[in-house]
């Protein structure tokens, strides 16, 4: 009896285990039923959301060979890789695939944008000049004849109080001779009551100042009164010390009053002025730091600073022109030596991307922006001053985002190639087909890009059934066989020329 019972009690408890787990499994069924749902909307749905995706997709491509295309997923048939799908907003974009393997092959590198410090520096070519203020001029304030001329060299140094030339002046030799009278009467006059002592001083000192004022100094003009005589020759000195940078004057010559017959310029001290084309102008200022290089000094360098901003430009060459002041004790520096000036403007916190991350085409600046997943965007940006390799950004990126800098023109090509992107749109004549630049950088540029794929031009219908008979020729590329084509035209992979092969075409 008790082993019935236990028996029972087994079965039992089994039954109730069975239906829980038949209740669990079947659970939806079951709710649908008792609830009158209809189990059909859940796989209505599911099939719903499947054909969105598949209306979403665009084409499938190759992740090797983007300018393959079909309509549905299978092999590439060049390389024999999985098909990838390319959404129509991924082709609209100009989304790129670029797998793992690819990017190392082509050698695809990223670097942050970032925001940051950003001086401009800019070269000008300058020359190195005489410092105008410095100038001296030799010139005589009586008319006369050069008796004897002891600096007759153009570039010879001279001392302040160098003689330079003695000359004859009639006017000069009067005017000693009415000093020394005027000095003979003060030395022989009358006693202090006399009422015309004070008018014979006055006549010596006048004498005295009209030597003075003819270009004699008081140490010439004593030597006179000393000798007692007038002397027929008087010694010109030099004024200043320096280097004899003009001369306009032989021995026995006759001068006139106001000529110039030297000029003498210091070089312990240099101008060098360089010129700056107009768009670097803004950039300009005085006090601003500039380093100073000379063919004449390589590996030496000037650190200095801009002394004065002229304040036109030049008219052919549509340059302005700052100076630079040099120290020049050593007399290293020439005036009339080339000198390469660098000049660097602080222009404060700035959006900044690597020069090599820009692309150009035609109107268009784009840079390729790394969305993850082997995913590269085109992006149009405006760009300003460049510096060190960077260009600044004015619009169309942020810090931190992650832009394409190495293989960057082979991303382009596989962009243009295989997207549809407005960006390679310029609303004229292609610039690529041209033989323009629309596609190079200002640093480095490949000489062609390849061609966009072209249409292929359908076949004339046949004339008669017997010409319907006949295949239509076959175009393939030598280097890629996979490429098969109805017409004529190029190849979408290496740009070479179709040429007429027997087998199937692509459809």
């Amino acid at each position: 009896m008790n082993a019935n019972r236990v028996r029972s009690a087994a079965v039992s408890t089994a039954a109730i285990a069975a239906v829980t787990l038949l209740a669990v499994i079947y659970r939806a069924p079951l709710r649908a039923w008792f609830t009158g749902e209809n189990t059909s909307n859940g796989a209505l749905q599911t099939s719903r959301a499947n054909a969105s995706a598949a209306s979403a997709v665009d084409h499938y491509t190759c992740s090797m060979h983007p300018s393959v295309k079909q309509a549905e997923p299978g092999k590439c048939p060049i390389c024999g890789m999985d098909l990838i799908p390319v959404s129509k907003e991924q082709q609209a974009e100009g989304v790129v695939m670029i797998d793992e393997g690819r990017r190392q092959l082509i050698g695809v590198r990223t670097s942050p944008v970032i925001e940051g410090p950003f001086r401009s520096s800019f070269h000008a070519v300058g020359r190195v000049a005489y410092d105008e203020s410095a100038f001296t001029d030799v010139n005589l304030k009586v008319r006369g004849w050069i008796t004897k001329l002891l600096v007759n060299e153009t570039g010879e140094r001279v001392a302040r109080g160098q003689t330079l030339f003695s000359m004859y002046s009639p006017e000069l030799y009067s005017a000693e001779q009415d000093f020394l009278l005027a000095n003979r009467s003060v030395g022989t006059g009358s006693s202090a009551d006399d009422a015309g002592a004070p008018r014979v001083a006055a006549f010596a000192r006048a004498a005295r100042k009209r030597l003075n004022l003819l270009g004699l100094s008081d140490a010439q003009i004593d030597g006179i009164a000393a000798h007692g005589e007038p002397l027929e020759n008087i010694a010109i000195a030099s004024p200043a010390t320096g280097f004899v940078i003009e001369k306009n004057v032989v021995e026995g010559a006759s001068v006139d009053a106001g000529v110039r017959l030297f000029r003498i310029a210091a070089l312990n001290r240099v101008w060098v002025e360089a010129d700056i084309y107009e768009a670097d102008l803004a950039r300009v200022r005085v006090g601003q730091p500039a380093k100073v290089t000379l063919d004449y000094l390589p590996g030496h360098a000037y650190d200095a600073k801009i002394a004065y901003v002229y304040p036109y430009l030049e008219a052919g060459a549509r340059t302005g022109r700052v100076r630079i002041e040099l120290a020049n004790r050593e007399l290293e520096l020439r005036p009339g030596m080339y000198a390469s000036v660098e000049l660097t403007a602080d222009l404060g916190s700035r959006v900044q991307v690597p020069a090599s991350a820009i692309v150009y085409t035609g109107p268009r600046r784009l840079v390729f922006v790394d969305l993850g997943e082997g995913r590269f965007r085109p992006q149009e940006v405006r760009v300003g001053t460049e510096a060190d390799g960077k260009y600044e950004v004015l619009s169309g990126l942020k810090a931190g985002d992650l832009v394409a800098t190495s293989g960057v023109f082979l991303i382009a090509a596989e962009a243009r190639i295989s997207t549809a992107a407005k960006y390679w749109d310029n609303g004229a004549a292609d610039p690529a087909d041209a033989g323009s630049d629309s596609m190079a950088s200002p640093a480095s540029a490949p000489a062609s890009m390849p061609p966009a794929k072209p249409m292929p031009r359908p076949a004339p219908p046949p004339s008669s059934p017997a010409a319907a008979d006949v295949p239509s020729p076959v175009f393939s590329c030598p280097m890629h066989p996979a490429v098969r084509e109805r017409a004529p035209g190029k190849c979408p992979i290496c740009g070479m020329d179709l040429v007429p092969t027997s087998g199937a075409a692509k459809p």
